[in-house]
């Protein structure tokens, strides 16, 4: 019933930047509380960051580098990465992002290789 549609991916190289998107549906929905994950090869998905109303939880990795924003009005999620790095390449979904919420059913992300 919720469905996730990442996009915004591609190859860039080293100090690029990408804007990703996660448009979300369903009635049930809410993207009050939501994060972006990533995934590298081999790998564990890694939660990015949540934002939860306008509080927000950057991993170490991407402080000060990527931004989360929402527009309530479309339903969609952006992250806007900056200065990438080589070791930013993952395939990177969005999801809730509250600890304990059961998670949606994983959209199939977008890719994003960074190149040195």
């Amino acid at each position: 019933q919720v469905q996730l549609v990442e996009s915004g991916g591609g190859l860039v190289q080293a100090g690029g930047s990408l804007r990703l998107s996660c448009a979300t549906s369903g009635s049930t929905f809410s993207i009050n509380f939501i994060g972006w994950y990533r995934q590298a090869p081999g790998k564990q998905r890694d939660l990015v960051t949540p934002i939860n109303g306008g509080r927000t939880n950057y991993a170490d990795s991407v402080k000060g580098r990527f931004t989360i924003s929402r527009d309530y009005a479309k339903k969609t999620v952006y992250l806007q990465m900056n200065s990438l790095k080589p070791e930013d390449t993952a395939v990177y979904y969005c999801n809730f992002a509250e600890p304990g919420v059961r998670l949606a059913d994983w959209g199939q992300g977008t890719h994003v290789t960074v190149a040195s």
